[in-house]
């Protein structure tokens, strides 16, 4: 059983390293709340999450202030709105992604996700409706999250949902360009998705998973880079040893709010993701703990190597210090969020390829990424499909949350401020890829996918 005195081993952590508490999410399922009336079906949404997360900001405030351990981030997650919705008979899903924003207003969470749909073998249409939806959704709510779950490892990828995830992305950011396309920020494509991500702006309640849950994400990235200092020159293998004990004391801290929160609200305890997810702040970047690797910038040669080393050294000390590992749990690289890899973008060292190449051995994929607002939509679409590609072929979670910035080019910036900070808008390739695009059906499962 963990107790308090535990956490004091982490306090320097806290105090000097930016360890914290990323998110407490509330999952919540809604399926009992469809009903063929859509005011009624988001009456039903709107009452439900605000009588489960009634108490989930006040407790996650508690614990802050009895353990001292900083929580950033308190959020809800919600069954794929498309699964509720298509019980319901209206043209578009918009009052669905308002109630969800009404209850979030109501609760005081930071963000509400789950104005989702899972399309990998093809589209319901009340998931057409969804989709179809998001960028209105996104523009005129306040911090509904969206994702859509284009491809798995066992049913291919659903090129007709990739095509029309291009479009959309473009909507949104249009529709958002006064905030430099901020809406996009909130939605992400993925494939292989999983149902217990507490971290936005992907997560949504899995329809596998109890009414209710408490998952938790936490975070040290400053925690890791500052324990490799203490290991200059020395061999991977203590490179590896030393994240693995500090990704474990890491866990150790949000498996005891994980529980903490669990037994104070009266909801199932899930999982811990113990990802390693950056700020844009001065020393909680995953970028600086490559380069503290031996690398003079992350994205020249031997990166995806350090990555790879990295994100295995987390998982392995993870898992050693909690039962309930899960989620993402491994090495976010989200470009606006993480100081090192803003600083390595705008000096060419990391680029879009470099970035694709790396998401083969990190947790998610291209995340944060900042576009020309000229981008087309089929450009946006093959990189969806490249992504999705790896996570399909390699049984593993990938995604793609990219912003066409409108009316900026190569070498601007877009400042989204607080947790999702700038980013430096990023070359892509100008050849086309319409008509690759333009085939739409699927993409079949591969043969590793037949594992039954």
């Amino acid at each position: 059983m963990i107790n308090r005195g535990e956490i004091l081993e982490t306090i320097e952590m806290i105090d000097q390293q930016h360890l914290d508490v990323r998110t407490v999410t509330m999952g919540i399922s809604l399926l009992d709340c469809c009903d063929s009336d859509p005011k009624a079906a988001c009456r039903k949404i709107y009452d439900k999450i605000t009588r489960k997360a009634e108490r989930l900001v006040r407790t996650g405030e508690e614990i802050e202030a009895e353990f001292g351990i900083p929580i950033v981030n308190k959020r809800i997650s919600v069954t794929p709105i498309a699964l509720v919705a298509g019980a319901s008979d209206c043209a578009d899903y918009f009052c669905f992604a308002e109630a969800l924003d009404d209850a979030r207003r109501e609760t005081g969470v930071n963000f509400v996700g789950g104005f989702s749909a899972l399309v990998q073998k093809g589209m319901t249409p009340a998931d057409e409706k969804l989709i179809r939806s998001i960028p209105r959704a996104l523009a005129e709510t306040e911090l509904v999250c969206s994702s859509v779950n284009v491809g798995s490892t066992k049913a291919g990828i659903n090129m007709d949902a990739v095509a029309l995830m291009g479009r959309v992305i473009k909507e949104t950011a249009e529709l958002t360009a006064a905030q430099g396309g901020f809406g996009c920020a909130k939605l992400v494509v993925f494939c292989n998705a999983v149902e217990d991500n507490p971290f936005m702006a992907g997560a949504f309640h899995g329809v596998s998973e109890p009414d209710t849950v408490i998952n938790v994400g936490v975070s040290g990235p400053g925690v890791v880079h500052n324990a490799l200092k203490a290991v200059r020159g020395e061999d991977f293998g203590v490179v590896a040893e030393t994240i693995k004990k500090t990704a474990f004391r890491v866990t150790r801290m949000g498996q005891l709010v994980a529980q903490e929160a669990s037994r104070r609200l009266g909801v199932p305890f899930g999982i811990v993701d113990l990802s390693l997810a950056p700020t844009p702040a001065v020393g909680d970047s995953v970028a600086r703990i490559l380069e503290e690797m031996g690398l003079e910038v992350c994205g020249t040669h031997g990166t995806t190597a350090a990555l790879a080393l990295l994100n295995d050294a987390v998982k392995k000390g993870g898992v050693m210090a909690s039962s309930s590992v899960g989620g993402l749990s491994g090495a976010f690289i989200p470009v606006s969020e993480d100081e090192g890899m803003i600083a390595a973008a705008r000096s060419g060292a990391l680029t879009i390829d470099k970035l694709e190449a790396m998401t083969c051995v990190c947790s998610v994929g291209l995340d944060m990424i900042a576009v020309p607002g000229s981008t087309g939509a089929e450009t946006i679409s093959a990189i969806i499909a490249d992504e999705a590609a790896i996570g399909m072929i390699n049984q593993k979670t990938t995604a793609v949350r990219i912003i066409p910035a409108p009316g900026m080019d190569v070498g601007d910036t877009v400042e989204f401020g607080g947790l999702l900070g700038s980013a430096p808008v990023m070359p892509v390739h100008t050849e086309s890829s319409a008509e690759f695009i333009r085939r739409g059906g699927r993409i079949p499962a591969p043969l590793n996918s037949l594992k039954n």
